[in-house]
């Protein structure tokens, strides 16, 4: 028996975007169409309003996840992405604002609950930073972590690392110590070889070619060789090795005779 339902297998984005322009207003700074979905970006200290009117006049009811990107480059460089989901409409939608390090965003958990564990991973992994969440603690790095791991400017080995000492019965912080130098990795073919000059091969480059010969030397008859007539008969003469030697017992005669602390063997006898 087929199951029905109101929301559409497939729903469109046409006249989406000019919809939620329009009810959201000032709080909107850019909206586009990009891969097929919508984006929204609206301004920080209205996030709260903004997502609030998404959820209770245009029926996107869940808040699937939110995200965090750094783009070092820029003055406010972080993003936070909150994607919804209209269960009625079957459409999806992508919120985001912008942050800087010190600036604050308004948080979302007046609205929807889970937003408290998701605000919490993306202060853990960027370190943004979510004004009124009750509960902003790290959740996916250890206890006295430092430092945020999904901020580019993030050293790649961490700063430290942790271990159980067997002398002192509990979890210890050192200093990361790696035991081979640490590889970058460029992610290239192999069997297209790297756009760049490789360690040493700048040495090859400067090099001067060799002097190109104007006629090549060639040992075509016994004259060219330098050597004389005595060498070249030499040289010219075929001869075979010996066959090797053996004794009248069948064995070779230069093997080695058998000592006193090695046992007979049954062929040897």
């Amino acid at each position: 028996m087929p199951v029905l339902h109101s929301a559409p297998k497939f729903a469109s984005n046409d006249g989406v975007l000019e919809t939620l322009s329009a009810a959201l207003g000032a709080m909107l700074l850019s909206g586009v169409e990009q891969h097929g979905e919508l984006v929204l970006t609206v301004a920080r200290d209205r996030i709260e309003g903004a997502l609030r009117l998404l959820r209770d006049d245009h029926e996107y009811q869940q808040l699937m996840e939110i995200a965090g990107v750094d783009y070092p480059s820029r003055p406010e460089r972080f993003e936070v992405v909150y994607m919804l989901l209209s269960v009625t409409k079957n459409h999806r939608l992508l919120v985001k604002v912008t942050a800087a390090e010190n600036t604050p965003v308004p948080t979302v958990t007046t609205l929807w609950p889970n937003a408290g564990w998701l605000e919490r991973e993306v202060f853990d992994m960027y370190g943004v930073i979510f004004a009124g969440n009750p509960d902003l603690r790290r959740i996916l790095t250890d206890y006295g972590f430092e430092g945020h791991p999904f901020r580019k400017d993030f050293p790649l080995t961490g700063y430290v690392e942790l271990r159980y000492s067997e002398e002192d019965k509990r979890v210890v912080y050192e200093p990361v110590k790696l035991a081979q130098d640490l590889r970058q990795f460029d992610f290239m073919s192999p069997w297209e070889g790297a756009d760049y000059v490789l360690p040493g091969d700048e040495k090859a480059a400067e090099a001067a070619p060799p002097p190109p010969v104007a006629t090549p030397k060639t040992t075509e008859a016994k004259a060219d060789t330098g050597a004389g007539d005595k060498a070249n008969d030499k040289a010219a003469e075929k001869v075979a090795a010996p066959a090797p030697a053996k004794a009248t017992d069948g064995k070779d005669a230069g093997a080695p005779k058998e000592t006193d602390s090695r046992p007979a063997k049954e062929d040897d006898k």
